[in-house]
């Protein structure tokens, strides 16, 4: 089931070329990491003045809009966002369509390790890539989320090519 967040939320993101599909998902298992599915995701990007919105749909699942502001840099970075329903998405963006700007699509892997979300992307045109994002909550603070990541990318290290700095539909954009 999928959850709205009508407040914004907080992750710390890190993302990097993935060179050894096998290979992290060994990692995962062995770091004791649940896998939880493998999803078929289409991101339709639209502009903005400020801020990024992705329209994600996922077969069998309700469509969510995602709001998120973060910077472009290769280092983990804060990511705010919010998640709406297609409703909330309509009262918050208006019912005019907003202009696209393009269309993501990847296959997820999704693994779960405590308070971090990893991903194991196969995005089409582009290849795959490896993304933490650990959320920042009262039980585990943004320095203790960065610290998390630290040794996640240490213990990845085998598989990482070189660390992405944006997002998928930025490296499409070109």
């Amino acid at each position: 089931m999928k959850v709205c967040y009508r407040v914004a939320v907080r992750n710390v993101e890190f993302k990097a070329e993935l060179k050894d599909l096998p290979l992290a998902r060994t990692i995962c298992r062995a770091l004791g990491a649940t896998s939880i599915s493998t999803m078929q995701q289409t991101d339709t990007y639209y502009k903005l003045p400020a801020g990024r919105l992705k329209k994600r749909e996922i077969d069998g699942e309700p469509t969510e809009y995602i709001f998120y502001q973060r910077p472009d840099k290769t280092q983990p970075k804060i990511s705010d966002f919010k998640i709406y329903s297609e409703n909330e998405a309509i009262t918050r963006f208006g019912a005019t369509a907003l202009p696209v700007w393009l269309v993501v699509k990847k296959i997820r892997e999704l693994w779960m390790l405590g308070n971090v979300r990893i991903h194991l992307d196969t995005v089409e045109t582009l290849g795959t890539f490896l993304e933490f994002e650990a959320l920042v909550s009262p039980q585990s603070d943004e320095q203790k989320c960065r610290a998390v990541v630290a040794e996640l990318r240490e213990r990845f290290r085998p598989v990482l090519g070189e660390p992405v700095s944006v997002g998928y539909s930025d490296l499409l954009a070109g």
